[in-house]
């Protein structure tokens, strides 16, 4: 296949081609979903996949690279291709998309003299390094190579963070050096600063919104009269906060009169046409005033539901491309079969201190220091020091934190402390010899925004009156990745513990853990972290893929921070609920 950008025009072996195209993550979606979901896409009348590529899931650790499983771009692409989809990549650097740290690898906030989206050399040196691995894996996909991909993006929305054109300038001669030939692009938003800033010669300009295409495109139709017009990110939905007091979502109907004016005008990208899932601790933050940390479903009320299943705004938006494109569509597939397997009694329990040393191993730190300090990118961490007096009423309290802290004194909950809090303190009483601990959850790095690098953990000092406490800290990283050596059994008072317990299942189906009589924590089943769940909603459920489940005996974990409310139940029904 030969694609090219002529005048005004995409051009697909020497025809003109509308692009219609939708968003799907690669990593948000379990492989064995990918081609269900190109199935409904081109049943939708789509001819085009887009995806974001996460480098933070790719390398985990510098230099260790992971492109297996749900990460395995090249076989995502590849089957799109199988179903007859062109396919858009975009690999970063940063991606934001309600991502953990915008898709940035945790690490880079470890390296001396970083700094992220410019042309800081140390991070063009790890992020060509992760590019020369990534476009190992797609290049032979290129159409250049009578592959699918017909075109990559160089930056994302980066009219909104910056104006480094020699850091933008860099980015393309990258993606030419390593091989890449195809026609690359940014995004960006819709004014004449965007798109001034965010913007450089040789990279097709395209604009992110949501309504309002004429006025959207007044700023592009002034600065670049003969390009294509195309809307990259034309949002369908939006995403959830923890905290939320709904579900967010659009008309189906406005949204298909949108995507009738786009076509009118030229080509699209429709995010999403799914959601996925913010498995794990993957889903990002918004920062500004306050700290908005997103919940685990990426729903974002897309084309497909989180679990892909087909929606009245598929449908509508459905014939508004059938009347573009004047013909007939395929049949869309059924949706995929879900199961209600019931109640579940958690008959195993261990507490959180009993398990302290069988989770990590506790380093010497003379006062608190960020999560980073200790080599930790994810999940909790916990602070332990032994009190030298007596302390009543007494104020503890933190320059800043990241993101959330239970204060033990001994085993009892003393308070919770919540960056969102008019002030990062609460009061303690506590005798000499007592032990104080802090247990800080890192509830997602910023996506978006000046604070995305913003530490986790306790970031800054923490005093106790007026004073630091003590000079003698164990520091416990807990990044809750395998909890295989968690010990059940033993009875515990405090709130914070691991509750464990198993089902059997004649058949593997789509299913949705309720976790009603639970209040903060993660899930993991069959030792794979679903994500979190907050009792503040909106998100009540997390789905679970049948690619994680297997016939007979299923085994499910859950650590609760804060508390049961009830016994420790969870039910998996057969339907979601996001309020």
């Amino acid at each position: 296949m030969k694609f090219e950008i002529i005048k005004n025009q995409f051009v697909r072996d020497g025809e003109p081609v509308k692009l219609i195209s939708g968003a799907v993550h690669y990593f948000r979606n379990m492989p064995d979903t990918w081609r269900d979901i190109f199935k409904k896409m081109r049943a939708m009348g789509l001819n085009c996949v887009e995806t974001y590529c996460a480098w933070n899931m790719h390398e985990k650790k510098i230099g260790e690279f992971d492109f297996s499983g749900n990460l395995d771009i090249r076989r995502f692409v590849e089957i799109a291709s199988e179903e007859g989809l062109m396919a858009i990549v975009r690999p970063g650097p940063y991606i934001c998309a309600e991502w953990e740290f915008g898709g940035l690898p945790w690490w880079l906030q470890t390296l001396e003299d970083m700094e992220i989206r410019c042309s800081n050399p140390i991070y063009m040196e790890h992020f060509e390094n992760y590019l020369s691995h990534l476009f190992d894996q797609i290049r032979p996909l290129l159409c250049t190579n009578g592959g699918p991909i017909i075109m990559l993006q160089c930056e994302n929305e980066y009219g909104y963070y910056g104006d480094d054109k020699d850091y933008l300038n860099s980015l393309y001669g990258i993606y030419r050096k390593h091989g890449i030939d195809v026609p690359l692009f940014t995004s960006d938003g819709t004014s004449e600063e965007n798109l001034l800033d965010g913007t450089i010669d040789g990279c097709l300009a395209t604009l992110n919104f949501g309504s309002r295409v004429e006025d959207n495109f007044r700023a592009h139709d002034k600065l670049f009269p003969d390009a294509p017009k195309m809307c990259m990110e034309m949002w369908n939905g939006w995403f959830d906060a923890w905290g939320d007091g709904f579900h967010h979502t659009t008309s189906a109907q406005d949204y298909a009169r949108v995507v009738d004016d786009m076509l009118t005008r030229g080509s699209l990208n429709m995010y999403m046409f799914i959601g996925g899932t913010n498995f794990g601790f993957t889903s990002g933050a918004n920062h500004y005033d306050k700290f908005k940390p997103d919940v685990t479903s990426y729903d974002y009320d897309a084309m497909l539901t989180e679990c892909g299943d087909v929606t009245e705004k598929y449908m509508a938006v459905r014939e508004v491309i059938k009347k573009h494109i004047g013909k007939e569509l395929e049949p869309i597939p059924a949706n995929r079969e879900k199961r209600a397997y019931g109640k579940i009694m958690l008959t195993q329990s261990g507490g959180f201190f009993d398990n302290l040393n069988n989770l990590s191993k506790p380093i010497f730190s003379n006062v608190p220091r960020c999560m980073e300090h200790y080599g930790q990118g994810y999940g909790y961490i916990a602070y332990t020091t032994t009190l030298n007096r007596d302390y009543k009423n007494t104020p503890i309290q933190f320059a800043d934190l990241g993101d959330r802290a239970l204060i033990y004194i001994n085993s009892t909950l003393n308070g919770i402390v919540y960056v969102n809090d008019d002030e990062l303190k609460t009061t303690i009483n506590a005798k000499a010899g007592d032990t104080l601990t802090i247990l800080v959850e890192n509830m997602g790095r910023a996506n978006f925004g000046p604070k995305m690098m913003r530490k986790k953990g306790i970031a800054g000092r923490c005093l106790l009156g007026n004073n630091i406490i003590n000079f003698h800290w164990n520091v416990y990283p807990l990044p809750m990745d395998n909890l295989d050596s968690v010990v059940y059994g033993k009875a515990f008072d405090e709130p914070s513990g691991f509750y464990k317990g198993n089902f059997t299942i004649d058949k593997a189906c789509d299913t949705f853990l309720y976790l009603d009589n639970f209040k903060k924590g993660f899930v993991t089943v069959n030792g794979f972290n679903l994500g979190r769940y907050w009792e503040i909603g909106p998100q009540k459920s997390l789905y679970v893929p049948a690619s994680l489940l297997k016939e007979g005996e299923n085994e499910i974990v859950v650590f609760e921070s804060d508390g049961l409310k009830g016994e420790p139940c969870v039910e998996l029904k057969d339907f979601p609920t996001l309020q």
